[in-house]
Order: C-alpha cells, then structure tokens, then sequence
C-alpha cells in the first residue's frame, strides 16, 4: 500500500500585544512550577510508581497484517534497523524519533503510551503512517530530534537524508516541522534549505521563545561550527558561526551538542560543546535572537573527560554521562563548571548493555524518564532481533 499525502502548513498567527506583555510573566510562572514539581521528586516519587515501557526492535502499531507484510517484502521494514534516539513526554505518551540511519525504517516519528492497553508497548506512527512516506517531501524523511516546548508544541528536526549510516541519500531538503500535541495538527513547517548547505550536519533542534513573545528556533550545524536561528514568528533566519577555537582539543567537528537553560530571572541560556572538545561554553539566548553573537560567548570551564549531554530537566540543570560509561550525572548552570558539582543521579547499569540516550521531563509522574538504547550494537549491527529500548525512571 502507497500512502499519499499532501501537508498542509499552516503559519503561526502573531501573538497579540497582550499577549506579547504577558507572555514573559507566563514563561516565569512555568519554569517555577516546573522546578518546584521535579524538585519535590525524591520526597513524593517512587520508581516502582510509573510503568516502565520496554519494546525490541520496531514494534509498530499496523493497520493490518498486511500491510506489515507488504512492508516487509518491499524492503521497507527492517525491525533490527530501528532506533529511538530523542524523545519527549506529553501526558501519557513518549513521542520518538526514529531516524532512518538505515533502510528499512517504516516511520520516522512515533510514539508509545506509558499504558499500553494489552501490556504491550508498540510504536504508533505520528501524526499518521501519511506523513512517514519516504521520497515524499511533504512527508517526514530521517527525524533526528524533538523538543517539546512550554505551549505542548513539537519541534521535529528532519534532516532530509535516509540510509545515513549506509548508503546515506538525500531525499528532500532539511525542515523543522512544528506539530501542536494537544490537537495532533501540524502548524508550521520551517524550510532549512537558505542556512544550511551540502556538508551541513544538522543534529539537534531547542525551541524558545524570546521576552517580546517571538518564537525562535535554535539548530546546531556540527560540520559548519554553526548555530542556525530562525525567527518563526517573522519569518526569517541567519547562521550564528561559533569561534574555530570552539573545537579545543577536538580531533574534528564531530557532535554538537546543546542544551537550553531556563534561569531565575526568565532568561535562557544556551550551553553547548563538541563531543571531542575539552571545554564547556554558553550563550543568553537574546544574543542568539538579535544575531549579535559576536564576543558573547562564556567558556564555562574544561571538561574532566568526553561528555555525552543527555538532556535537561527544563529548568538550569542538565544531564549528561561519560563516554563509554553508564553512569548519569546532574550540573545546575547556576554553580561553577567542574566536579564538585556534578551529582550521580543514576549508576544507569540498570538497562543491561543499553545506555542512557536521552533524558526528559514527565510530569505525569512528578518525574525524569530515561530512554535506554543498546545504541553501540546498533552501530556494528549486532543486536539480535532488534533494538532493546526502555523509559524507565529516574
């Protein structure tokens, strides 16, 4: 079966002028609220409260047997080639993104309920199986990230190139699609195609959103030592280029990785760095927004070994491990860079030979989840009968 589909895209209307002066305010109130409800966790929280949904491979949610089967003979579903790498928590589901890093990847962008009503966790295609159809540029190609913002609003990073880990094809030009989770609707799609070029290795998408009420997208461009922003609510966007000694000590421009900080005062922060660099750096976002970058920069100290930023609990902290390691450790940006404030939350030896890809928010349970993925079996292609994955608790 051949699923045709035409996106509609719709643009975001303008916020009001009301809602410009109250909007600051707002975004104060929910990274209290946040804060308070994930600080009250170790006192109110127990593990053994929340279902822990595990699933191998790619257990989808079909339509019927045959079309898995039609698939399957196709060559288009290939359980063993199927990873979740980010995810993001509204309610009771984890919305994934399954990037096409090999053939054989029926959905890029699915979600699995925490509740599953047979106890069986199985990844239901988002929005819709449509909007998953590989060459169709309407549709969705190889999701590297989501990122869930303060308005239930999902920000999907499609890079546009399937088989990346094979034979890698581009397919359609790069997009950011923004999916609105309490109506299941798409409401924007933003075009990457003016700022980022062919080596462009697009990794990781923020949402944010500045203290005028406009709407900004943050993506990092690992190959170009770039940040790309973009101002959704006018519609427009500008490469930030990062200073060459960004890489210091790195090898190559490898893994870009940032992560959003949401301070006392409702500002942000965004702090990032390369996987092979020896520093730890950070921006405030409204120099990201008004594209004045230039001498903004903070390093914020050297690194005690290669980190492996993992997530952020949407307030000033963020998580991240060590290479090669399973262990999960906490940093609040509001203390100094360097050991003494880098707190164990999770020995993390709890999936087996998985390790901790992602960790995110779940308010419906006053908790972080964690999504575990034997990831470097992935890569050599030895995972048995497919991915092990699992949400567990932190």
């Amino acid at each position: 079966m051949i699923f045709k589909f035409l996106l509609v895209s719709f643009c975001i209307v303008h916020l009001s002028s009301s809602r410009h002066r109250s909007l600051s305010n707002r975004l104060a109130s929910y990274r209290n609220e946040r804060r308070n409800s994930l600080s009250s966790l170790a006192s109110s929280f127990s593990s053994s409260d929340a279902s822990i949904p595990t699933w191998s491979g790619g257990q989808f949610e079909w339509p019927c047997e045959t079309t898995k089967l039609l698939y399957k003979n196709g060559g288009n579903f290939n359980k063993k080639n199927i990873i979740a790498t980010r995810g993001a928590m509204y309610k009771e589901h984890a919305y994934l993104a399954l990037p096409r890093f090999k053939s054989g990847v029926p959905a890029t962008l699915a979600r699995v309920s925490t509740h599953p009503k047979d106890g069986s966790s199985k990844l239901e295609p988002f929005p819709c199986w449509a909007l998953q159809e590989e060459g169709n540029c309407n549709a969705l190609q190889s999701v590297i990230d989501v990122f869930l913002d303060p308005y239930n609003i999902l920000w999907v990073l499609d890079t546009g190139i399937v088989n990346s880990l094979e034979s890698p094809v581009r397919t359609c030009s790069p997009k950011v699609v923004a999916i609105n989770l309490e109506t299941g609707k798409m409401v924007k799609t933003v075009q990457l195609k003016s700022l980022a070029d062919d080596i462009s290795r697009l990794q990781y998408v923020i949402a944010d959103y500045g203290q005028d009420g406009r709407v900004f997208i943050y993506v990092t461009d690992a190959a170009n030592n770039a940040i790309l922003v973009y101002d959704v609510s006018f519609g427009g966007g500008y490469r930030v280029t990062l200073p060459d000694d960004m890489a210091f000590g790195g090898q190559k421009r490898d893994i870009l990785y940032p992560v959003l900080l949401r301070l006392p005062d409702a500002t942000t922060a965004l702090v990032f760095s390369y996987f092979g660099s020896s520093r730890m750096f950070s921006i405030p976002c409204s120099y990201l927004q008004s594209g004045c970058a230039n001498g903004k920069i903070e390093d914020r100290g050297k690194k005690p070994g290669k980190m492996i930023i993992i997530g952020t609990d949407n307030g000033s902290a963020m998580f991240f491990r060590y290479e090669g390691k399973t262990e999960i450790y906490r940093w609040d940006a509001l203390t100094s860079f360097c050991s003494e404030n880098f707190q164990k939350v999770s020995n993390g030896d709890e999936y087996g030979c998985s390790l901790a890809m992602h960790v995110f928010p779940d308010y419906e349970i006053n908790g972080m989840r964690i999504l575990a993925a034997n990831f470097p079996d992935f890569i050599k292609g030895t995972v048995g009968c497919g991915v092990d994955h699992s949400l567990s608790v932190m």
